[in-house]
């Protein structure tokens, strides 16, 4: 898993004495000053942040979760390293919880998969857990190489909850996933991290989210995110934190994003209607379009960049110039580009 290297103690510079005599004295006990070993830290694909106690025993995994009413309450969002938001039929949406410091051990309510889901997936060679899928659907998953665990293909750890009914009633076990699972190759970082300070010492910076188009950024402390006309999530800025305020989280256990990220993203058909006869959208994660970063009371307009569904999101500027992301826990919302919108207040 080729993941960036942060340095989170750097060497001491080693001090060569000049001899001028062959009497001088010889140093009886090692010198601190002379030199240490780096202590290199890799740092989480999904938040950017040091692993400092290592690679985690298990893949990344990506659960489909019910995001309307019918689901609620959502378990299990407060221990997703990174979430998404994208697009399904009737202008509802679904959301992709992100896994990978942490199992819980109830995640949930799981629904069905959609071909979408392989550009979300693919730049950390995420598997997916899902309820189940449309043959289609799950074809195109699984031959673009993205492991499934599908209650309806037999995998362990779903469970009901007693107090809802299907599909909306699907209970996922990560811990009892993991027992089956394989550790993939993660090619890379998910975003363009912002380089720790112990790393800009010695390498060339570069421009941050915070220093590179200070101009270009506005104030902002709400904002309406909307995927059809039946659908908008609302974001309200809670201390230093972007938190759903039309949510279906447990009470209290939401989300927190340290940053959001709108993505207008083109939308085509997927080929396939649902049982209800509704075309079924694919949010085409690749290429590149426009894109709102918050952070903090500040949002700024970029560009973001997307080469192929396997590899991961870059920004830049108007100007051109790199745009990175500072570390911590990341909302990404893909709204189609042509029928959705972000109003900021």
């Amino acid at each position: 898993m080729n993941l960036r290297l942060l340095v989170v103690a750097s060497a001491a510079s080693i001090a060569l004495a000049a001899c001028s005599s062959s009497d001088s004295p010889e140093p009886t006990s090692p010198d601190a000053s002379q030199g240490s070993a780096e202590k290199l830290v890799e740092i989480s694909p999904l938040t950017g942040r040091a692993m400092t106690k290592g690679r985690p025993d298990n893949p990344v995994f990506v659960v489909k979760i019910e995001n309307t009413a019918g689901g609620s309450p959502q378990y299990g969002l407060d221990r997703a390293d990174m979430m998404l938001e994208e697009l399904v039929e009737g202008g509802l949406t679904r959301l992709a919880a992100f896994y990978y410091s942490a199992l819980p051990e109830k995640v949930g309510h799981v629904r069905s998969l959609r071909t979408s889901d392989i550009g979300i997936a693919g730049p950390v060679g995420g598997q997916i857990v899902a309820s189940g899928g449309a043959n289609g659907a799950y074809n195109k998953v699984e031959k673009a190489g993205i492991t499934v665990f599908s209650e309806d293909a037999g995998s362990p750890g779903f469970s009901s909850d007693p107090l809802k009914v299907r599909p909306y009633n699907r209970l996922i076990n990560l811990k009892t996933v993991n027992k089956s699972a394989k550790r993939t190759t993660i090619n890379g970082p998910y975003l363009p991290w912002t380089p720790r300070k112990a790393a800009k010492a010695t390498a060339t910076p570069e421009p941050t989210g915070s220093a590179t188009a200070p101009s270009a950024a506005k104030k902002a402390t709400t904002a309406t995110v909307r995927f059809s006309n039946s659908t908008a999530t609302s974001w309200a800025l809670k201390g230093k934190k972007w938190m759903r305020t039309n949510g279906h989280a447990e009470a209290g256990k939401d989300f927190a994003a340290d940053t959001m990220i709108v993505l207008f993203c083109r939308v085509g058909d997927a080929g396939y209607t649902d049982p209800a006869g509704n075309p079924v959208p694919e949010t085409v994660f690749e290429g590149s379009g426009e894109a709102k970063v918050f952070r903090g009371d500040e949002v700024t307009s970029v560009t973001w960049r997307k080469p192929s569904l396997e590899e991961g999101l870059t920004f830049e500027t108007a100007d051109g110039a790199p745009f990175t992301i500072d570390p911590g826990r990341v909302f990404l919302e893909l709204v189609p580009k042509d029928a959705g919108s972000v109003n900021v207040g």
